[in-house]
């Protein structure tokens, strides 16, 4: 009877009725599933079900419910597609510190599940033709923290570096940042709240005193209060209406799935630039990308970076291409992500616990092939993970696999090809990411085949960029890419007709596809609230309901079911009594 009740739980609501009994709860529920639960029995699932039992009476769909017929809300036309990009002095963007040597874009990282990485920029970023880079060796990089307000038994020192953004072509600036500082913090406990400061004490330059509280430990019975996804932000006004929107939601763990600045983008498409940089640039056979923006973006996330853990993952806005050949360097130096912590040799691609979540994070701009370097450390972190501790397991990247826009169509299908039946037999629940302008969320799938065990896939590429929302489908008449047309800045390109009906033959559909759940253009960001080992609520919040009450784009239960879905990895190791990590 108990798998019966975890099946119903999403369409019951609670009826406290003592009428007939004082031990006794009644559940009202669909005629076929009514019935009465003891409460001695009640009490010995509550754990588990409690959280739908009180929100059931919302009348949430669940994945159990699917596949669902597709579904499309249109761009509202009475909605701008985009805004322009803040200028460089404004308020949330300028430097505040009375003073250079005081710790600014303060950002807070998870490491492992008693470590937290404090990152912050001191000194001047220096542009123009030549440029000097500052001495890190020079100041110190210094954390202060403890459980109490202004008392701070703990320290920790890290270190600091700089780094250079050159263009050697007439009319373009170089660029040389500030000091850069990454500090690991350690021996901390689970789900409790610290206050720190940072910075250098011997000047003294240390920041106000900032809080944050750490994540549960991982368990299959704690998990963080809410977990906030987003992607492709920028610097424009909707960025300000996603993250204003998004810390009113009181994450505990932020996800961004790549292209965060857009400073590729600012001296031509942003700001007051060239319209046309080729145009403007004809000897430059790299497009400059406008590093100040780095700093103002800092400078805008630091409320939120400073007191919330923030995750990160690379996107094709991250490349910036130097002359030199260098690429990734402003976020290879800015970010500090638990690559070494979780076996990887590489800041593109990492993996985490939050609680009883493992979240992989996987690089759609390094090599993926099955014989690469992160497809072995895939396979091998993939291999470690112990359902019973995390039963949830996350993926994302910045481009989707799946999609049914005419921006990026089936851009990454290489990558797909090579790492989708890695994470479908180890059972992945939910795969987010971004690239796309628009939300988007999957039936149940894998290799394009509508699957209840395949993963959820979700496309939250609508931070609010310079480029403008994306409306056209391709599926729309006229709107259908060639196949030449979505190709990655690096790796290969992949296109293929489907081989079944309806679209047998067909590079797109002349409908949604099926495997197309729902999908919007709008602006927006995801809430993940996991509920327990087998339930998490997944609600996405569009911009334009802000100041709307309970008002959102999409909701519904995700819905695990690992008695169906058992990982033929997980089943091959029971056999062999391999036991796995904790």
């Amino acid at each position: 009877m108990l798998d019966t009740i975890r099946n119903s739980l999403h369409a019951c609501r609670p009826n406290w009725n003592q009428r007939d009994n004082p031990w006794t709860i009644y559940l009202t529920m669909p005629p076929s599933t009514s019935f009465i639960i003891p409460t001695p029995l009640l009490m010995l699932i509550a754990v588990t079900t409690m959280p739908f039992l009180l929100a059931a009476g919302e009348s949430i769909p669940t994945t159990l419910d699917g596949p669902f017929k597709p579904l499309t809300r249109r761009f509202d036309p009475s909605l701008r597609r985009g805004s322009g990009d803040l200028p460089i002095d404004h308020p949330r963007l300028r430097k505040r510190n009375v003073s250079s040597d005081l710790p600014e874009q303060i950002a807070l990282a998870l490491s492992t599940p008693s470590s937290i990485w404090v990152s912050w920029v001191t000194g001047d970023a220096v542009v123009g033709k030549y440029v000097k880079p500052l001495d890190a060796t020079l100041v110190s990089s210094e954390v202060w923290y403890g459980k109490e307000k202004g008392k701070y038994p703990l320290k920790k020192k890290g270190n600091a570096t700089v780094y250079s953004q050159l263009y050697p072509f007439d009319g373009l600036l170089n660029y040389t940042s500030g000091i850069i500082h990454h500090v690991l913090i350690d021996g901390l406990e689970p789900e409790t709240k610290y206050y720190y400061r940072c910075g250098d004490s011997s000047v003294p330059a240390m920041s106000d005193e900032i809080s944050f509280e750490t994540l549960p430990l991982p368990s299959k019975d704690s998990y963080p209060h809410r977990i906030a996804f987003v992607g492709d932000l920028g610097l424009t006004s909707n960025t300000t209406t996603t993250i204003d929107h998004l810390m009113d939601n009181d994450p505990s763990l932020v996800v961004i799935v790549g292209d965060l600045t857009y400073a590729n983008q600012y001296r031509t498409t942003g700001g007051k630039g060239a319209s046309c940089f080729s145009c403007s640039f004809p000897d430059a056979p790299i497009r400059e990308t406008y590093q100040p923006r780095w700093d103002a973006w800092g400078r805008f996330m630091e409320p939120l970076t400073s007191k919330v853990p923030t995750m990160v993952i690379e996107g094709n806005h991250e490349i910036e291409p130097q002359a030199s050949g260098v690429t990734f360097r402003s976020y290879s130096e800015r970010f500090a992500v638990p690559a070494s912590e979780s076996g990887s040799n590489s800041n593109f691609y990492y993996s985490f616990d939050a609680g009883g979540v493992h979240f992989v994070m996987l690089g759609a701009y390094v090599d993926y092939n099955q014989t690469g370097a992160q497809y072995a450390w895939l396979k091998e972190d993939l291999s470690k993970v112990d359902r019973a501790v995390t039963p949830w397991l996350v993926a994302t990247m910045h481009p989707p696999w799946y999609n049914s826009y005419s921006s990026h169509y089936q851009e990454f299908e290489c990558m797909r090809q090579e790492m989708e039946e890695l994470l479908y037999q180890h059972r992945v629940d939910i795969i987010f990411a971004g690239h796309v302008h628009a939300y988007e969320r999957m039936n149940r799938i894998y290799n394009y085949t509508l699957d209840p065990c395949g993963a959820v896939y979700i496309t939250i590429g609508d931070g609010g960029n310079i480029e403008k929302v994306d409306v056209d489908f391709a599926d729309d008449p006229g709107k259908c890419p060639s196949p030449g047309d979505n190709v990655p800045e690096i790796g290969g390109s992949c296109p293929l007709n489907f081989t079944s009906a309806p679209a047998k033959d067909k590079f797109c559909w002349d409908r949604q596809p099926d495997w197309s759940a729902f999908r919007e253009s709008s602006f927006g960001h995801g809430i993940l609230e996991v509920m327990n080992s087998t339930y998490a609520l997944w609600t996405w919040h569009r911009n334009q309901d802000v100041y709307k009450d309970d008002s959102y784009g999409d909701q519904i239960y995700i819905v695990r079911q690992p008695n169906l879905c058992i990982s033929p990895a997980t089943s091959r190791r029971r056999k062999r009594g391999i036991r796995l990590r904790k």
